[in-house]
């Protein structure tokens, strides 16, 4: 599978990863063991990653993982050059869904993270407010796992 020069330039420093290739815009994705995420974020945004696009997860097959997915954008400013964008996969079980959070980092991974978490149940740890969202807090489960039974009854709170 051919690297692209996001992941020669890992694999020049030593970073554990694993290309998964390109989409259909050219853009490379790279998967990411969960212990190594947190320094890996911290490296990618010392290079340039400055910005956070989006950030999304998914069940990948019933029984086996959950994966969290990071779009990244390299922007200079004051330069002519066109931004460089780059995906992260960090995948993580489901008996025990933790990945680091990269609040930290990129402060727009606050309510993003939030609604992965109320949605396939990864929690990320060390960030400040992780709770449900669109969800009630007494909710149980978690809706957008390919193995979540829907419950079957619905309660309709304040309803006139």
């Amino acid at each position: 599978m051919q690297q692209g020069w996001l992941s020669n330039w890992l694999v020049k420093h030593e970073v554990v990863h694993r290309s998964l290739g390109f989409d259909h815009r050219g853009i490379e994705t790279l998967q990411i063991k969960a212990g190594d995420w947190d320094s890996i974020a911290v490296i990618l945004y010392v290079y340039g990653y400055n910005y956070l696009r989006s950030q999304c997860a998914y069940d990948v097959a019933p029984g086996g993982s959950l994966a969290s997915l990071y779009h990244l954008t390299r922007i200079q400013y004051g330069t002519d050059r066109k931004e460089e964008v780059c995906s992260i996969k960090v995948f993580a079980q489901k008996d025990n869904p933790r990945i680091p959070s990269v609040f930290w980092i990129w402060r727009s991974a606050d309510f993003q993270e939030r609604e992965s978490y109320d949605m396939v149940g990864i929690s990320y740890d060390n960030h400040p407010r992780l709770k449900r969202i669109p969800m009630p807090e007494s909710w149980i489960g978690w809706p957008l796992r390919k193995d979540y039974i829907t419950p079957n009854f619905y309660e309709i709170q304040d309803a006139h």
